[in-house]
């Protein structure tokens, strides 16, 4: 199933836009579980099984892993096996931010879709349509293409006018007009710039947005709702990651997590339409 067809599924069997990151800082886990061998697989697995229900897709963070070296990556491993097994409807989006040329690329691609088994990942535009081909064939696979980020300074290159046009609006036409031939593309769009994100909608159509900056950073629900759903109230991708997995920070922690998410898909619900 190409990931497009099953991000849809998901989102209407379990009537939900919402996106939970998996930003497993092992430093702000619960106390309780710090100790233990396997501490932020555990962690995931009590918040993946308490907020299944609401969710369309996990987003696991590899900074959060890799900062732990070897270990890390063998929890991330376990976490996306624990998926694909226990919820293999609910799609795996790999926030890595990759983008390279030829033989590195390939690299990626194996540990990312081989390895891990992830149904999408993150991917920087700056090497163009060339450099990023290797991913662009993957046919059964998503690819989120940073647009414009969440951070206050994404201004700095985003914003530049370019041939009378802001640079974020010429990436939004070159991947959906030029490298979505695969129709598996999709654009990162942060939900701190509603109006931004209401403009490069109208631009892709119904191309999936993954739109990052809900909760922590500030972004205003009803707003990104409006401006990032396509015509039919989907293919927009919520994500909340502090503001669900560090909701609570005792023994119940996920069943708080599960409470904020709950809410937040709610919340979403309510301006779908």
């Amino acid at each position: 199933m190409k990931f497009q067809e099953k991000l849809l599924f998901i989102q209407k069997k379990n009537n939900s836009l919402l996106c939970v990151g998996l930003d497993s800082d092992r430093g702000k886990i619960p106390r309780h579980i710090r100790a233990r061998p396997h501490p932020q697989f555990e962690f995931n697995k009590a918040i993946i099984d308490a907020t299944a229900p609401f969710v369309c897709a996990y987003k696991p963070n590899t900074a959060f892993y890799e900062a732990e070296g070897s270990s890390g990556i063998h929890q991330l491993k376990l976490t996306t096996d624990y998926i694909k097994e226990a919820y293999p409807e609910i799609p795996i989006i790999l926030d890595a931010k990759r983008g390279d040329i030829g033989s590195t690329n390939l690299g990626y691609i194996k540990f990312a879709f081989e390895y891990l088994k992830a149904d999408a990942i993150t991917l920087h535009w700056y090497v163009g349509k060339e450099g990023l081909k290797p991913f662009l064939e993957l046919e059964e696979k998503g690819l989120f293409i940073y647009c414009r980020s969440s951070n206050a300074g994404a201004h700095e290159f985003q914003d530049l006018i370019v041939s009378g046009k802001h640079l974020y609006e010429i990436i939004a036409e070159h991947v959906s007009k030029d490298w979505n031939y695969n129709r598996n593309c999709g654009l990162i769009f942060g939900a701190t710039y509603p109006d931004e994100l209401e403009v490069v909608r109208r631009v892709v159509g119904e191309m999936p947005l993954l739109i990052p900056g809900i909760g922590a950073q500030g972004g205003d629900v009803k707003k990104t709702v409006k401006a990032g759903v396509d015509k039919n109230g989907f293919n927009a991708i919520i994500n909340s990651s502090r503001g669900i997995i560090f909701a609570g920070s005792g023994e119940d922690f996920a069943k708080i997590g599960a409470s904020e998410a709950k809410k937040l898909q709610m919340r979403i619900n309510t301006y779908r339409r």
